[in-house]
């Protein structure tokens, strides 16, 4: 991946050339879009990093409100697999989520913005993806709910190869014949829950070594002291913010001196 952003906002916006000033100190070329679907579609050679400011937003005016370009970049990320970073204020970015699905978005950040910090994350996705996919980290993330499934995949594969399986049953069937790195499983599912899995993946000769982590709503210290004998690497929570629960994952592969 190159060094290219794609950032989305009126020209004549002090923050978007505060950020696009920014960026190119730290080494990146800005690609400038203004924020329309006639814009967007008309950009040649698209970058795979963009940057969405919104605070230009007139959510009162229908010809600034910015639904139309909200809904392509919705539509167009699943065809074109770039990584989307929003900039807004609270409001901006809730108005914002009701057109562009927030488990789309590899990243939020609210205004004021540290451009340092959005650089760093741009950064941190260019030098993941110079690694081939076969050198990626797999992970195998099992979630009945299939919004949730599809979240974790966006926020993880910036780094992580990320394999989906929708039940357990799924799961054991796809570990059979595919080698992860980590399991990813909920603890609440029906027909085979998370502990049965688990239970049955220490059973096997093949799997027993296999690293597997709770990712679960379940918290109650019942829940987590009858797992304890299968060996869970971790016991992480859904409720945990994003930044926590991949520095979590970062860290079991490559230990905190390299966060």
């Amino acid at each position: 991946m190159d060094k290219r952003v794609l950032l989305i906002g009126a020209s004549k916006s002090f923050m978007v050339n505060a950020i696009a000033k920014g960026l190119e100190k730290d080494g990146f070329e800005i690609v400038h879009c203004e924020f329309t679907k006639a814009a967007l579609t008309a950009v040649e050679d698209k970058p795979q990093l963009y940057v969405l400011y919104l605070g230009d937003i007139d959510t009162s005016n229908p010809e600034k409100n910015g639904i139309e370009p909200l809904k392509y970049l919705d539509e167009a990320i699943d065809r074109e697999r770039f990584f989307l970073y929003e900039v807004g204020n609270t409001d901006e970015l809730n108005y914002a989520s009701k057109f562009l699905s927030n488990i789309k978005v590899t990243e939020t950040f609210l205004r004021p913005l540290d451009v340092q910090q959005l650089s760093d994350q741009l950064m941190s996705a260019v030098q993941s993806n110079e690694i081939s996919e076969d050198q990626k980290k797999k992970i195998l993330v099992v979630d009945d709910d299939g919004t949730m499934l599809r979240m974790i995949k966006t926020w993880l594969s910036v780094k992580y190869r990320v394999y989906m399986a929708s039940s357990g049953k799924i799961a054991l069937n796809f570990l059979q014949s595919n080698e992860v790195d980590l399991v990813l499983l909920d603890y609440m599912m029906p027909q085979m829950d998370g502990p049965q899995v688990l239970q049955e993946i220490r059973k096997s000769d093949s799997l027993k070594a296999l690293p597997v982590m709770f990712l679960t709503s379940k918290s109650d210290k019942e829940s987590v002291v009858s797992v304890a004998a299968l060996r869970p690497e971790k016991y992480l929570l859904k409720t945990m913010p994003k930044a926590k629960l991949i520095k979590s994952i970062d860290e079991f592969f490559f230990g905190p001196e390299k966060q």
